[in-house]
């Protein structure tokens, strides 16, 4: 049965109870579990790398950029957007940025695992309400101004059935942000080990949005300057024994090198945010707004 969301009241309430059965959610800690059977199981990603994740997104380029380029591309096509959904928000890292833009009506994290909320909550405090959830059910409907799944559905099989969630939970006019992994030609160890199900073809995202009840308003490649490098590192990765790898692994680098590579994915994405379009790279970044 659906039920209105009232302004200022939380999206589940610790003891809401369906009016017509009488069904209530599950929580623990304070956190909704809405797929309870899935959480913190090996399930599209392995929980247990959490920790790792979470130093590495405080230092490492690829997620400073990445971080940049989302809240960069959220003030220039979502100016007005009041309340926002992450879809898989892991530790928070992007949520935070995402916070930092303006004052938020409502600001949800979601994620499969709880572990992952536990550092999120941690690094996001009491402004930020979290759900546990599969992202194939999203158990909201038209509630938000703008929803973004960031590196989340190429650990999914069914990744349409994700976007069309998106689509529901999304106002009529509202927005989609979702960045993925690109070109299959880059397929490694890395991806295996991060439990990807695929990389993505170009034009492959837009066309499922498409499909998906969103209209295509940006699209482009990012880590497109460093992509020989990234190549180079993939070629090499397949020289490597099998299983010696781990899904940290490939964040492995010098201080100074990390700062050099830092500032050439800042010189991308300040073009990028100026309306350039990279070709090729290895992510997309597809803006979409839901069709009225």
């Amino acid at each position: 049965m659906s039920h209105p969301i009232l302004h200022g009241e939380p999206l589940w309430p610790a003891d809401w109870r369906c009016p017509a059965c009488g069904h209530g959610v599950a929580v623990t800690d304070g956190i909704p579990l809405f797929a309870p059977e899935l959480a913190d199981t090996v399930s599209g990603i392995d929980p247990a790398g959490f920790e790792a994740l979470r130093v590495q997104e405080d230092r490492h380029f690829w997620f400073r950029t990445r971080n940049r380029l989302l809240a960069g591309l959220i003030d220039r096509f979502f100016p007005q957007a009041r309340s926002f959904l992450e879809v898989g928000c892991g530790n928070g890292a992007v949520l935070e940025a995402v916070g930092r833009l303006r004052s938020w009506d409502r600001l949800v994290g979601s994620e499969l695992h709880p572990s992952g909320l536990m550092h999120a909550r941690a690094r996001l405090g009491a402004t930020t309400e979290f759900l546990q959830m599969d992202a194939r059910r999203i158990p909201v409907r038209h509630a938000f101004d703008l929803v973004g799944a960031f590196d989340v559905i190429e650990h999914v099989e069914e990744d349409e059935a994700v976007l069309a969630e998106l689509a529901g939970a999304a106002t009529p006019g509202g927005g989609a942000i979702v960045t993925v992994p690109q070109h299959p030609f880059l397929w490694s160890e890395t991806d295996r080990i991060a439990h990807h199900v695929r990389r993505y073809r170009r034009g492959e995202l837009e066309r499922k949005l498409g499909a998906a009840g969103f209209e295509i308003v940006f699209s482009t490649s990012f880590v497109a300057l460093l992509l020989p490098l990234l190549l180079a590192s993939r070629l090499l990765s397949g020289l490597r024994p099998a299983g010696r790898a781990t899904h940290t692994a490939e964040f492995a680098i010098s201080p100074a090198a990390n700062r050099l590579l830092g500032a050439v994915t800042d010189a991308e994405v300040a073009l990028s945010l100026r309306g350039a379009r990279w070709p090729a790279g290895g992510s997309r970044v597809v803006v979409a707004r839901k069709r009225p």
